[in-house]
């Protein structure tokens, strides 16, 4: 199989102070005709918010977001109503649709937040805005690969109104997983923590690769990593 990837010291790079942003894709002030999206992924932005600070509501529409909590806490609030702390290893979920505003905050005073953040591009426009989470089953923590996001919601994971199936990767050093992607799709890993081979390709923490062919993924922890592994539409 053919892999293009992307490493992390190559990546878009903003610094508010308050906020410190890795972006995989264009976004904000960051443009790079090079790499505007994949497939229907368009944004992962791998956020660091300093205690205390976050994101005032702001609007969005016609985008599926995501995030996934890696180190401290997140509080969101949104004009649904919707509005709870997420912790390491869980996710939310906010299709936009026809419009919402929402606000994201690290409420810790002592610890800063590591994040991803998270845009895929809806199957429809104008859909009606929802919200849910994913909370890891304590039986599972010790699973190589755990679907946490699906079009169908099978397997206890959240719905996503877009061709999506979403893994959660956790290997321990000198473990391995494989995935099997279909023909018309593609494969994005993102390294989150730790360093992976993905058929032989390095990648440590931050990195990427993506991949369009067809056939078995092959993934070896070099030493304990996490990654999410997206197979898109």
């Amino acid at each position: 199989m053919n892999f293009t990837v992307r490493k992390s010291n190559e990546r878009g790079h903003a610094d508010h102070g308050w906020l410190d942003s890795r972006f995989t894709f264009s976004f904000a002030d960051y443009y790079d005709p090079k790499h505007m999206h994949f497939r229907n992924l368009r944004v992962i932005n791998e956020d660091k918010i300093a205690p205390g600070g976050g994101f005032p509501m702001h609007p969005h529409r016609d985008m599926e977001i995501f995030s996934y909590v890696l180190e401290g806490a997140l509080e969101h609030k949104d004009s649904m109503g919707n509005g709870s702390v997420l912790r390491p290893g869980q996710i939310q979920l906010m299709s936009a649709g026809s419009g919402v505003t929402h606000s994201e905050f690290n409420p810790l005073q002592d610890q800063a937040t590591h994040m991803l953040q998270i845009w895929i591009l809806p199957d429809k426009k104008n859909l009606t805005p929802s919200y849910t989470e994913w909370h890891p089953d304590p039986s599972r923590e010790s699973d190589a690969k755990v679907l946490v996001i699906s079009r169908d919601g099978r397997e206890g994971s959240a719905t996503i109104n877009s061709d999506a199936s979403i893994y959660r990767v956790r290997l321990r050093a000198g473990s391995s997983v494989t995935h099997e992607l279909a023909q018309g799709r593609g494969a994005w890993l993102q390294v989150m923590r730790g360093s992976l081979s993905i058929d032989g390709t390095k990648l440590d923490s931050g990195d990427a690769a993506c991949t369009r062919d067809a056939g078995v993924l092959a993934i070896n922890a070099d030493e304990d990593a996490e990654a999410l592994l997206f197979d898109l539409g």
